[in-house]
Parts: structure tokens; C-alpha cells; sequence
């Protein structure tokens, strides 16, 4: 974690948010009174229905997107435009498919000039940390989905930003390679300190992952609840489904959602 984050209680704040927008045939109104406040190191995980507007609360930290009340902070300072100090992952890899995994990985390297040889050590550190050794010089269309999905994390945290916005980043992947890459993402950012905000449709996937869970009301969205997860640290996958509180937190969040007898 940085020394900027320590010093600040919450590195990400949303205070009394609102977004509304004008259609050709509407005014809509896709968030309403949202307050959110994530500490440094701390993963956030947030679930509701389609249209919600998850999405739009990732747009915001991010900068992408101004509200149309309310405030918006990270790193203790106003978002009043596009942020660089964050890592962005998104549902399609989105992978350049002339370039190998490695030379995917250093485009956000040429993208923010970063020092070349300090970037190169930085991208072998993230190949070895997410497994994607022996694939450096792959291209896109010889690397599997989770495989894909690993170089795009590693574009992400190259520049090491204090948060992590993920959108939705496992849902094109089938169940047993959406379960491993949710094992390798709690450890990679065990092992990396990142502030995370995950948006996710899985209820099973945003308990598993998260330390609290924020759920959403349709639109317009504002926040149900945010439950705390209060499951180990170390979390193994087939042990932390089946404990009581993993069905506990799910439970409630079904309950909240309706979807009590809905699958994920």
C-alpha cells in the first residue's frame, strides 16, 4: 500500500451521490443519495439488479463520469476528472491482438512513460505472481479466457494504483475457471495491498472475495445495505462456501435482492 493511502482513513468517498441524465423521450435518474466510504486495503464487492447502476459507481471513482450531486473523493482529494492513479479491469480483456501477453502488459507502461527497465521488472513480477509464466510471449488468441483476463490484471496493476476498480471481470468465463480466478484474485491482492471495488452479478463470488458487500436497489440505485464478511483471511474456496457465515451473508443478500430462490 502506498504511503499517500496510509495516511488517509478512507481512500475512496462517495458523500450523498446522485446521477441523473436526460434521454430523448426521459429524465433518468440512475443513482440517488449513494454514501460509500472504502478504507486503504480494504476489498468492496457490489451487487444488485441489472441496470442498478454498479457500473456507474466504478465511473465515478474513476472520474469517467462527473455526478450531478454530491461529492466524489480518492486519496482524500475532489474526483473532478479522469483519474491515473487507478487500475481498471474490465468484463472483455480488451487485449491488443498484434501484441504478446508481456508486450500487453507494458502498453500501460508506454501509455503513463514509465521508466522502461523499472516497468520490465515490474511486469516479470506480475507474470510470476498471476501464473502466467511460460506464456510471456502468447498472443491473445493462444491464451485462454482466465489466461487473457490474468495479463489484463497485470496491465491494471503495472503502475501499482492504490485502487482497483474491477467491472464485472469474470462473467464471460465458465464456473470452474470463474472459481480459480477468484482463488487467484484474493491472493493476488492479499498479496499486493490494493484497495478493490469488484461490481459482480454472483452473489457466491462477491461474499467469497470481499471483507464487506454492498447491495444495491434497482434503479434508482442507492445502497440496501453493506454487510460486513466476516470469514477468515486465508479462504480456501471448497472450506469458505461451506461455512456458516459464507451462508449467512448470501442468504441475507438473496433476501435483499428477492432472488432467494435464483441461481448466481
Amino acid at each position: 500500500m502506498s504511503m499517500t493511502a496510509s495516511r488517509v482513513a478512507d481512500l475512496v468517498s462517495l458523500a450523498d451521490v446522485g446521477v441523473s441524465f436526460r434521454t430523448k423521450r426521459t429524465d433518468v435518474t440512475a443513482l440517488r443519495d449513494v454514501s460509500l466510504s472504502v478504507r486503504p486495503g480494504e476489498f468492496v464487492s457490489i451487487v444488485g439488479p441489472s441496470g442498478c447502476g454498479k457500473s456507474t459507481l466504478l465511473k465515478l471513482v474513476s472520474g469517467l463520469l462527473r455526478p450531478s450531486s454530491g461529492t466524489v473523493s480518492l486519496l482524500g482529494s475532489p474526483v473532478e476528472g479522469p483519474r491515473r492513479d487507478i487500475g481498471y479491469v474490465f468484463q472483455r480483456a480488451a487485449l491488443l491482438e498484434w501484441r504478446s501477453a508481456r508486450k500487453n502488459i507494458l502498453l500501460q507502461a508506454e501509455m503513463r512513460r514509465l521508466p522502461a527497465a523499472e516497468a520490465r521488472r515490474r511486469t516479470d513480477e506480475l507474470i510470476e505472481m498471476t501464473g502466467l509464466t511460460g506464456f510471456e510471449d502468447a498472443y491473445p488468441h493462444e491464451l485462454s479466457g482466465g489466461m487473457q483476463q490474468r495479463v489484463a490484471l497485470c496491465r491494471a496493476l503495472l503502475h501499482k494504483p492504490p485502487v482497483l476498480l474491477m467491472d464485472e471481470p469474470f462473467g464471460a468465463l465458465d464456473a470452474l475457471t470463474r472459481e480459480h480466478m477468484n482463488v487467484e484474485l484474493r491472493r493476488i491482492w492479499a498479496e499486493t495491498g490494493t484497495t478493490v471495488l469488484l461490481v459482480t452479478h454472483s452473489i457466491a463470488e462477491a461474499v467469497y472475495l470481499a471483507d464487506r458487500v454492498v447491495v444495491m436497489t434497482a434503479r434508482p440505485g442507492t445502497i440496501e445495505e453493506i454487510i460486513p464478511v466476516e470469514l477468515p483471511a486465508e479462504r480456501d474456496y471448497v472450506r469458505t462456501v461451506a461455512e456458516p457465515e459464507f451462508a449467512k451473508v448470501t442468504a441475507r443478500i438473496r433476501n435483499l435482492l428477492g432472488a432467494a430462490s435464483a441461481s448466481d
